[in-house]
């Protein structure tokens, strides 16, 4: 009788330690996209610190190309870009904020890793920006090259690739270096002012943006001298997580058609005149028009066949966005990885039919 009696009670004890443990997937959307739909704003993880690319602004908007990117998803899901409730996210809550669905999207100037991609159960859609390494340093301080470094004490924000990156780069050349490790860019900011760090590493892309912003009182962006190395390879892209494959589907072709658009020399500015009249299939599978008194092709993507007019219409194509958001920091995007790859670069559309 014991037997029966526990084989009949198990399924109830089983359920009763789950119920008081609690499952902390369990208020986490399994179907993004649709909880999106319904909530009616889009919940995106952003950085607030970074010029170019996620950076609010003193009138409390937020610009740079990760905002921009935030609202091409809005527009497309939604039909507006300004259906965005943008949250800061820092380096090192980033990725648990995505897995306990605190945000729908990370957009974040964020590297693609292996780890990253298996062990934080995450899913990188393709990339917005290529990027790499760099070190920072005071122009007046003679320090030319990274071995000037040897023995420096060197500025890293936590939570990041550049600390893995750094002791690589040191350690495999037996030099001896202190890392001072901090919370944001502030943190470095403000380090580096007070002389507590030799070198400031990072994305070059912050770095550019960190320097655009330096204080006038400490000398401005001419105090500040980015070496020419990269230390590294740092893909940037937005980030969903695993299994919600419509979803991420939904995120990665958004990014692919702004770039697409701009192969196919469609903007903001001529999108009209493309609706009217696209010149081939493509362009009309694009904007989700007819093509020759064809049907409209549906994608499968679970949002309107039109989603990209409305993104093109709002936000922009992939040129637009880089030239009002990084441009401005001055990064140039001519002969860069980010040029398009029929320019030089490896910016590159897969076929949207």
């Amino acid at each position: 009788m014991k037997k029966i009696y526990l084989l009949l009670f198990t399924p109830f004890i089983l359920l009763f330690f789950a119920c008081a443990t609690g499952d902390e997937s369990s208020s986490v959307p399994s179907d993004t996209l649709a909880t999106v739909v319904e909530r009616g704003i889009l919940h995106c993880g952003i950085k607030d610190s970074q010029p170019g690319f996620g950076y609010l602004q003193p009138d409390g908007t937020y610009a740079g190309q990760d905002v921009e990117y935030c609202k091409a998803v809005a527009a497309a899901v939604l039909g507006d870009a300004n259906k965005v409730k943008y949250v800061p996210a820092t380096a090192k809550a980033r990725f648990e904020m995505l897995k306990a669905g605190e945000i729908d999207v990370l957009i974040r100037t964020t590297t693609w890793t292996a780890s990253r991609d298996a062990s934080l159960k995450s899913s990188f859609a393709v990339t917005t920006f290529y990027d790499g390494q760099g070190m920072m340093v005071k122009s007046d301080s003679g320090i030319t090259s990274m071995k000037d470094l040897t023995g420096a004490t060197i500025c890293v924000t936590t939570g990041t690739t550049t600390e893995q990156n750094l002791d690589d780069w040191f350690t495999e050349r037996n030099l001896a270096y202190q890392q001072l490790a901090v919370e944001n860019d502030a943190g470095s900011q403000a380090a580096f002012i007070a002389g507590r760090c030799d070198g400031w590493t990072g994305d070059k892309s912050n770095l550019a943006g960190q320097r655009s912003k330096y204080p006038s009182d400490a000398g401005g962006s001419d105090a500040l001298t980015i070496l020419p190395i990269t230390l590294s390879k740092e893909p940037l892209g937005p980030v969903t997580r695993d299994n919600d494959s419509k979803w991420f589907d939904v995120v990665n072709w958004i990014v692919i058609g702004t770039i697409a658009a701009e192969e196919m020399g469609i903007s903001s500015q001529n999108l009209q005149a493309h609706i009217a009249n696209p010149k081939n299939k493509n362009q009309a599978r694009l904007l989700g028009v007819g093509w020759d008194g064809g049907e409209v092709t549906d994608l499968g993507l679970g949002i309107s066949a039109d989603f990209m007019q409305k993104v093109l219409y709002q936000v922009g194509n992939y040129g637009e966005i880089y030239a009002r958001t990084i441009e401005p920091i001055g990064i140039p995007r001519s002969g860069s990885l980010n040029a398009l790859w029929t320019q030089g670069g490896i910016i590159y559309a897969p076929p949207m039919r």
